[in-house]
């Protein structure tokens, strides 16, 4: 069994949902050694989340944002965490709905996702700057 481990930053992005996976994949080129695996994506934050969803049609982060805004709208009179501004508290809920990590097989040294399967960045703060990502490969 074979394990590689980064830590990447990635660059600061606009509210909004974001395909990550080709900066995932860039970062790791090791991948290419793995014949059979898995890759875990992590996120170091709070207030950003990782999922796996459509890589095609952007129309699809726009109407993520919006679906999820409306779920979990911000300045609601009972959210006593708001240090950072309205948009604090909103996005620690979404991140813990969306979760903080992706796990995605590894086959013949490429990702096995889906043919619109992209792995997003869920950036859920109006200025939430860089986020610190743990990238975790294994496998023989």
């Amino acid at each position: 069994m074979i394990f590689y481990q980064k830590e990447i930053q990635l660059a600061s992005k606009r509210r909004g949902y974001h395909l990550i996976t080709n900066e995932i994949i860039s970062a790791v080129p090791e991948l290419k050694n793995i014949k059979v695996g898995q890759l875990q994506v992590f996120i170091k934050h709070t207030s950003a989340s990782l999922t796996i969803n459509e890589n095609a049609d952007p129309k699809v982060r726009t109407d993520f944002e919006t679906h999820i805004n409306k779920m979990i709208p911000e300045d609601m009179p009972y959210y006593k965490h708001d240090y950072e501004g309205s948009d604090d508290m909103p996005a620690h809920i979404k991140a813990s709905m969306l979760g903080c990590s992706v796990t995605i097989p590894i086959s013949n040294g490429k990702l096995n996702l889906g043919i619109w399967q992209g792995i997003y960045l869920g950036e859920h703060r109006n200025y939430g700057g860089n986020r610190s990502v743990v990238i975790t490969a294994l496998g023989c």
